[in-house]
This record gives C-alpha cells, structure tokens and sequence, in this order.
C-alpha cells in the first residue's frame, strides 16, 4: 500500500500539469474522478471484497487538495511530519490479546473458511455484513478515516514532491541517484521492520519501528524498481508485459478480486483456506504472468484499458476519454471580417 500511495500522489500531480497544459481547471476533473473511485471503491467492497482501497483513495484524494499547489520542498518536509506523526501514534499500540479478544478471532476464522469455501453469494454477503472479529464501536471506523492522513499520508505527499520535482522522468541520468538512495533506505527499512518483530509484540517500539520501517522500506523498493529498470532494455517483451499492467493497473486490480473470487469461494472453486503458503505463491505469480499477457494484447489494440477508460469518461465528461481542450476566443477584428 506505501508504493501505491506513493504512485497515486505522484499521478495527481501529473494530472494537474496535464489539465494545466491545456488551460482546464483540475479541481472540477479530480473531484469527479474521486468521487467516480469511491463509488468503484463501494460497489467493489460490498459485493465482492471487503478489502477494497479504491474508497479510500477516493476519499483521501479531498485531502491531498490542500497540498496540491505547494512546492516539492514544503511537500517533502510535510512527508516527514506525518512519517513522523505515523511512527507516534503507533507508538504502544500492539499488547498482548486478552483472552476473549484471542476467542472471538478464533471463533471468526474458525466459521470464516467453511463460509468462504462452500457457501453461496447469499450466505459469503451475509457473513461479510454481520461477522465482526475485533468487537469494534461503531464510530471507530470513522474515528479511523479522520486520521488516516497521520498514518499513510507520508507517501502520498513523497510522491507528489517527486512529481512536482520532475523525478523519474530521465531514469538514464537519474540512475547513480535511484542507486544511492536504494543502497541507503532498502537497509534501513530492512533493519527497522526486523527489530520490530525481535523486540516482540509487547513491546511498545515494536509497532513504530514496522511503521517507520514499512514506510522507509517502500520508499527504497521504489527506487530500486526505477534502478532496475533504467537498467533495462525497453523493448523486452518482459519489460513491455511488465509495463503494460502498470497502465492498467485499475482493470487488473479488480479483475484480481474476479479471479480470486472464482477460485477461493464456494460459488466457485471453493479453495478459500486450503491452499497454504508456497502453493499461494505460486498462484499470484501465474495470476500475474496471465495479467501482463492480457495486459499486452490489450494495449496493442487499445489505448488504455476498459475500466481505466470509464473512468476517463466519467472525469472528463467526454466519450473519447479525452480532456477537452479549450478553444482559442476569437480575435473580434476577424470575427466582423
């Protein structure tokens, strides 16, 4: 989630220079795209996983408003606030469960995978609604969301500072930069995620340093990514695949949650909790390999994908998925000739 957060900010900041390029206001654009997301984010959610983001960014895209015409400096130095503030605020948040807590995570996933596995739409829907393993409040999902922006908000603006900044742009002059940074944050996040774990989960650090060390270990996975590929050849075939589920990366998040569905639930192959580690694997990796080739021979035929085109209709309100340029005022001297 860190390196996606971290694409998404970068994304927003594009778009606003695209719309900028063509004299459009991006505040109209992002505020249909975002609600667009949250609606996908709902439906995606309710009927299929509950594990859905789309709503999320959606939402947080409101917030990344107030941040989107500040400079790459001040972005960056809000990143570290909230980096900060996320390394805080976790701070003493993991204990020891009580007994009762321990039964009634026990309880759900001992009544989860039969449901998964060979129940209908009907019975999966009606876990999903009433089934609560941790016994929350009801406003603590709102108290969640109002406060998110001090978790997860650090990636967000690191990749709005990156874009703002023309970063990535020229990975051929840019890769002693990727390496440098790779070298440095890849240990370091390294480091910190472990001594999180070796410290246990009573200690009150140990949420922090898997916070920080999350967070800091994305951040080095990125710019490792960016040193590999600037290393790359550009017309591999692999590399193009690779590309290619990137471009439409909207499409093949949701048809994961279709594919997924089909062969963990009981309306379909009703694998849900039978499969175990390695076999899981494995299973993402074909999933993968069969996204990037249907990836590629979409986008040898089309310009963007079919979900990513919808959305495009719906932010700027045209069918070809195209922002509308605007047109030039006529000169009134050539208007009366």
């Amino acid at each position: 989630m860190p390196i996606f957060a971290f694409l998404f900010g970068y994304s927003l900041v594009k778009m606003k220079e695209g719309l900028n390029a063509k004299g459009l206001k991006f505040g109209r654009h992002i505020v249909r795209r975002s609600l667009l997301l949250i609606l996908l984010g709902f439906l995606h959610s309710y009927f299929l996983w509950e594990g859905d983001v789309l709503l999320f960014y959606g939402g947080f895209s409101f917030f990344l408003l107030m941040f989107v015409n500040r400079k790459p400096k001040t972005l960056a130095i809000w990143g570290c606030i909230f980096l900060l503030a996320s390394g805080v605020l976790s701070y003493g948040t993991t204990g020891s469960q009580s007994l009762e807590e321990k039964q009634r995570i026990d309880s759900y996933v001992s009544e989860s995978i039969p449901t998964y596995s060979t129940g209908s739409f009907g019975d999966i829907m009606q876990f999903r609604m009433n089934a609560d393993p941790l016994g929350l409040p009801d406003w603590f999902g709102f108290a969640m969301f109002i406060i998110a922006p001090l978790f997860v908000g650090a990636l967000f603006l690191f990749g709005m500072a990156a874009a703002k900044s023309g970063m990535f742009m020229s990975p051929s002059r840019e890769k002693e930069m990727y390496m440098r940074r790779a070298l440095l944050l890849v240990p370091v996040g390294i480091v910190a995620k472990t001594a999180g774990i070796m410290l246990g989960e009573e200690h009150p650090l140990s949420e922090v340093l898997s916070s920080l060390g999350g967070q800091i270990l994305a951040l080095g996975y990125i710019f490792a990514f960016a040193l590999a590929y600037a290393h790359s050849s550009k017309r591999s075939i692999i590399i193009r695949s690779f590309e290619a589920v990137g471009r439409m990366s909207l499409t093949n998040y949701l048809m994961q949650t279709v594919i997924c569905v089909f062969i963990f639930y009981g309306f379909g192959l009703g694998l849900f909790g039978k499969l175990g580690i390695i076999p899981g694997i494995l299973l993402a990796l074909v999933i993968y390999a069969v996204q990037a080739a249907f990836s590629f021979y979409i986008l040898n035929r089309f310009r963007i994908g079919p979900v990513e085109r919808l959305l495009r209709i719906g932010t700027y309100w045209s069918w070809s998925g195209r922002p509308k340029t605007k047109q030039p005022a006529l000169n009134p001297e050539m208007t009366s000739a």
